[in-house]
């Protein structure tokens, strides 16, 4: 059974079960250890951060729950719960609609709920995990549940706990969101307090809705549409180095960008880095680095997961010997032996 992915990677699993309840993946979990032969499992959203690099000799869970419940409201803000398999997007919508604000810098990245708050998507300045109050999930192993508060999931750039010692363990069934009824822009990235400024806006004049179109405006002319061209967006974390390394980088390049991080280092585009390496717009076979947005690799037709792997390997290694930094893949590269192991399970 071909499974979706944003890759456009022509990869297949033995069996795909998509559920819509807690229950139906209760039941669903039942059935594998009962009748799956002890086969890996794998659970997946939308597809948009995984790289397939074979076939998936096991089952594959996908979320298909959907929902959002207004839990608690005050004068200042609400907690929102919203099922896993709600598209991210579409949820900000809503929310911008019904007078909910604090998403709206984090328009137009594709995925589900789920996944957005197991990879810790970001963008202009804004985390999902800013706004997370709580998760929750069940156990592929044991099919128990689980909660967390938001500190309790190991947050940071691109991390959670569910990427590192829990990754292939828990589906998340639900996501709580604290959203503020007031809203406060966040302009504190260049490029879109720039396109505020070009659409004749100002902090006090901006709504929410100017920043979700602003915001999924710059995106539409950055980004390749997955549907014409296979692509997961940002294909590597933007790496944050130290002080010194980066003022030893600014003093031969003045002109790269940079940004503060935690802890007194500092953030670099690794896009600019890309381009300066010189693989803006090429490619190896069916692989390539998008013309645009050098962060981006996409497949022109064809390309396997292996073939972007490559591709994504040798840009790692032209940079670290130009810059003398690491890349560390955005995207979660999918091998069977990577996934939880159901074989011992009764």
């Amino acid at each position: 059974m071909k499974i979706d992915n944003t890759f456009g990677i022509d990869a297949e699993a033995r069996a795909l079960i998509t559920y819509d309840s807690e229950e139906a993946l209760l039941k669903a979990l039942t059935d594998i250890r009962q009748q799956g032969e002890g086969l890996p499992i794998l659970h997946i959203g939308m597809g948009s951060n995984l790289l397939f690099l074979s076939n998936y000799n096991g089952i594959v869970l996908k979320s298909n729950i959907k929902g959002i419940r207004l839990v608690k409201e005050t004068e200042d803000e609400v907690l929102v719960e919203v099922g896993s398999g709600e598209i991210c997007d579409d949820f900000i919508a809503q929310a911008i609609r019904r007078g909910w604000y604090g998403m709206e810098n984090l328009s137009l990245i594709p995925g589900q709920i789920g996944a957005a708050a197991v990879q810790n998507i970001g963008a202009y300045g804004v985390e999902v995990c800013d706004v997370i109050d709580e998760v929750r999930g069940i156990s592929l192993t044991d099919s128990t549940p689980h909660q967390w508060k938001c500190n309790e999931l190991d947050y940071g750039y691109r991390r959670s706990i569910f990427k590192e010692e829990l990754w292939g363990k828990y589906a998340i069934t639900r996501v709580t969101f604290r959203l503020s009824k007031h809203f406060v822009p966040k302009l504190q990235y260049g490029g879109l307090a720039g396109a505020v400024r070009k659409a004749g806006l100002t902090e006090q004049t901006l709504t929410a809705e100017d920043v979700r179109q602003i915001v999924t405006d710059i995106r539409r002319s950055k980004l390749p549409d997955p549907k014409e061209q296979g692509n997961a967006g940002s294909f590597f974390k933007n790496p944050v180095v130290t002080k010194e390394k980066a003022d030893r980088l600014l003093a031969v390049y003045p002109a790269m960008p940079h940004y503060p991080a935690d802890d007194g280092k500092v953030k670099l585009a690794a896009g600019w880095l890309i381009e300066q390496a010189g693989w803006k717009g090429r490619s190896i076979g069916a692989a390539a680095v998008h013309d645009t947005q050098a962060l981006v690799l996409v497949n022109k037709g064809g390309a396997t997961g292996h073939d972007i792997q490559k591709l994504s390997e040798t840009i790692r290694k032209d940079i670290a010997e130009k810059f003398d930094i690491e890349l560390e893949p955005e995207v979660n590269f999918i091998n069977t032996t990577d996934c939880t192991d159901l074989t011992d399970l009764s």
